[in-house]
């Protein structure tokens, strides 16, 4: 799955706070992402987090 930082992504599962959707600030083998809801910045494995999305709400246009 391609992610890239920027890219606005909903998952399965609720936040505490009420929200589902994170943004993306940084990729690799662990990822941050940033709740939408209440800001709050959460590192997770790849596998986790393929397994968690629900859609791509956002995608960030990728310069090659």
């Amino acid at each position: 799955m391609q992610l890239y930082v920027g890219d606005i992504i909903q998952v399965k599962k609720q936040h505490p706070c009420g929200s589902s959707e994170f943004e993306i600030m940084r990729t690799g083998m662990d990822f941050r992402i940033k709740c939408l809801g209440c800001g709050k910045q959460i590192w997770i494995d790849r596998p986790k987090l393929e397994k968690r999305i629900k859609t791509i709400v956002k995608r960030e246009e990728v310069q090659e």
